[in-house]
């Protein structure tokens, strides 16, 4: 399947077997996602804690197959060394899942990603909002949504701690 055409890139997933051609993400939804993997970067993989994605494919299942593009992932050292599939595709579940919210995505959409991740296996998904300026951080026991005067931490992710609003910075 191409990935390039001359309108601009396309981008797919796979959901319960039907391919899905995707828009390729804008340029301020690009910054966002480039600000999540570097703080990510920065904030726990060099410390040891994993390894961060950049938008990266998931296998959720099997049979029909589905296969979402995450914006960025991270997989903790116990999840280590990860698997991938024939594809390239990560077959490990990652811990914790960022979905950047696009001017296209509704909210239902981005609510059936989120218990699909969940019911993965995934332990945290955050849900960075654009037009909010929030994350809205999901997990087992509930929903927290934080605004850019608070700071982000994680379980998941012993001494992160980082400014909500160091995502949003321009």
């Amino acid at each position: 399947m191409p990935t390039s055409l001359p309108g601009g890139d396309v981008r797919y997933e796979l959901d319960d077997g039907v391919l899905l051609v995707m828009a390729p993400p804008g340029g301020d939804h690009g910054r966002k996602q480039n600000k999540v993997c570097t703080l990510l970067t920065n904030e726990a993989e060099s410390k040891g804690l994993g390894h961060a994605y950049g938008e990266v494919g998931i296998v959720l299942r099997r049979g029909p197959d589905r296969v979402p593009g995450a914006d960025a992932a991270f997989l903790t050292t116990d999840q280590l060394p990860a698997r991938y599939s024939r594809e390239g595709y990560l077959e490990t579940i990652p811990k914790l899942i960022v979905e950047i919210r696009s001017k296209n995505d509704t909210l239902p959409e981005i609510e059936s990603k989120v218990a699909e991740y969940l019911a993965a296996g995934t332990v945290e998904v955050w849900v960075l909002d654009p037009d909010a300026k929030m994350i809205v951080k999901h997990t087992a026991a509930g929903v927290a949504m934080l605004s850019v005067e608070e700071s982000l931490t994680s379980e998941l992710l012993p001494g992160f701690r980082v400014a909500v609003s160091l995502f949003f910075a321009e």
